[in-house]
């Protein structure tokens, strides 16, 4: 079974901050924001599948910029789905990007 990647890779978000722990701070205060805007708007199945991806796609960036990999591997996976307008498999990820999203916020 694979190993399921990183909720923070925190040697990651290091390097892009260049070691500044108050510039990390604030980036992930801006993630935790982003992350909690997000999460609710992916969850409207009334949104165009379209607007959706594209809200995913954003939060695959945002994720892959401060190293929380789990996530961001989940929201590209709802992303792909969610581009196929294949609803049954985005209903699928959901909860799964939605778990990820709670532990990620949890340790960030």
């Amino acid at each position: 079974m694979d190993t399921p990647a990183p909720l923070l890779d925190r040697a990651h978000l290091a390097r892009e901050t260049f070691g500044d722990a108050d510039l990390a701070r604030e980036v992930l205060d801006l993630f935790r924001a982003q992350c909690e805007r997000l999460g609710p708007a992916l969850a409207e199945a009334a949104r165009p599948a379209a607007e959706r991806a594209d809200l995913a796609h954003t939060l695959k960036g945002s994720a892959a910029g401060v190293g929380a990999r789990r996530l961001g591997a989940l929201a590209a996976a709802l992303e792909a789905s969610l581009r196929r307008e294949d609803e049954a498999g985005a209903a699928l990820l959901l909860p799964r990007l939605a778990e990820a999203l709670r532990e990620t916020l949890a340790v960030l």
